[in-house]
């Protein structure tokens, strides 16, 4: 099946991704190889190091759409932002300067600091919520305070919230701690979808493909075909499948009494 990556550090020379467009065409011609058919480009913005204003935005990607064109790659790419939580998030939105995951404004790519879930992280999800904007959190499995409290995923998946999953983390790139926190949220049905975040050819990579193979192989075919058509509907802007979600201590004490 045709891939769809939702988070990607590709577009060249403005974050901590590509750095400039012979690496990017190359990290391009990687996805294809990946099974990657279109490509969400989430530079970072509002994260402190990194400002990617909407307007600035938009005109690079139809820049590099052409590159990749020019060079015939088949890649379709759109614009994006991985949106860093701040106080200042709802002013942006108000000034016009965000963009979301689908052209309609229904779901935002949301990071969270990794140090931990700032404590006005449910009033700002629930005012973007009443907005009618559903927030995708960016690789929580790597956010040091899921990893010490995985309920409170659970908490913010039962207000509306949807998560992406990085692919390498499924596959222990990062660590085993990650890899099997990445497991335990797909079995509590916490997860909707796998996006690369790849910055480059090493570490943050493209590695959708391997993902894919092992959640296949894992949780069945039926589930890795669910996770690519959710993000085909989170693009596209249409409604994600949820499932029955559970609480990942729960699933571990039902695991323990199996046992």
């Amino acid at each position: 099946m045709n891939l769809i990556d939702l988070h990607c550090h590709m577009l060249p020379g403005v974050d901590d991704g590509a750095k400039d467009l012979p690496m990017a065409l190359d990290m391009a011609r990687a996805a294809v190889g990946q099974g990657i058919s279109h490509i969400l480009l989430t530079p970072h913005h509002m994260d402190g190091d990194y400002t990617n204003h909407k307007q600035d935005v938009l005109v690079r990607v139809e820049k590099f759409q052409q590159a990749i064109d020019d060079a015939e790659i088949p890649l379709t790419v759109f614009p994006g932002q991985e949106v860093h939580l701040t106080g200042e998030l709802l002013e942006a939105i108000d000034n016009d300067d965000i963009l979301y995951m689908d052209e309609g404004g229904h779901y935002l790519l949301l990071e969270l600091p990794h140090s931990g879930i700032p404590e006005y992280t449910k009033d700002m999800v629930f005012e973007l919520l009443a907005r009618g904007i559903t927030p995708v959190i960016a690789h929580p499995e790597r956010n040091h305070g899921f990893q010490k409290h995985p309920d409170k995923l659970y908490d913010f998946v039962e207000m509306g919230c949807l998560t992406q999953l990085t692919s390498s983390s499924y596959l222990g790139i990062f660590d085993k701690d990650v890899e099997k926190l990445t497991s335990q949220i797909i079995d509590a049905n916490l997860g909707f979808a796998f996006s690369s975040d790849a910055h480059n050819f090493k570490g943050r990579r493209f590695v959708m493909h391997e993902a894919f193979e092992k959640l296949e192989r894992k949780k069945g075919k039926e589930l890795a075909i669910q996770f690519n058509a959710n993000a085909k509907a989170i693009i596209n802007g249409d409604e994600v499948v949820r499932g029955t979600v559970t609480r990942i201590s729960s699933l571990k004490k039902k695991r323990f009494w199996l046992f």
